[in-house]
């Protein structure tokens, strides 16, 4: 299943499925203006990233696999800590510090829901190392930001 990222005009399609078909590290489905749809699959042994969003909140539901959440304050105090698996959701607040490492034998396989959007609209990074290196990977024009404040990455 290839989604095409339509920008801010309706949408609709089998989000299960195309998650769990999802090969590709970020895979952008959906830009509107206020929110923002990627699928991700993670390697076994992968993580999404140590991040934090000073002013988004972040929905993230797994589709397949199996992960460990780790939540908290800063980067090195992360005191929340959850196994995750198929068809469990993880709300990240706007500030906190997480990360999700894949714990099972196969790749985990996400979807998440960023308010605001935080990608280019369409966006699909194979890796986490060509994510990490896009210099090309900035919200649309048309999409409402925050007031600015930059992620943190650990």
């Amino acid at each position: 299943m290839t989604i095409k990222d339509n920008g801010p005009k309706p949408q609709s399609f089998d989000i299960e499925t195309a998650t769990k078909e999802n090969r590709d590290y970020r895979s952008v489905a959906w830009s509107g203006r206020y929110l923002q749809v990627t699928l991700m699959s993670i390697p076994v042994g992968g993580d999404i990233g140590l991040e934090a969003h000073p002013e988004t909140d972040q929905f993230l539901r797994l589709d397949a696999g199996q992960g460990r959440v780790q939540m908290g304050p800063a980067k090195d105090d992360m005191p929340f800590e959850q196994d995750v698996s198929n068809g469990w959701c993880v709300l990240v607040p706007a500030g906190t510090w997480h990360n999700i490492t894949n714990i099972g034998a196969t790749p985990m396989q996400v979807y998440a829901i960023y308010a605001p959007a935080h990608h280019k609209p369409g966006k699909v990074q194979a890796t986490s190392a060509v994510a990490e290196a896009d210099q090309d990977d900035e919200p649309a024009d048309w999409s409402v930001q925050s007031g600015g404040v930059p992620d943190k990455h650990g």
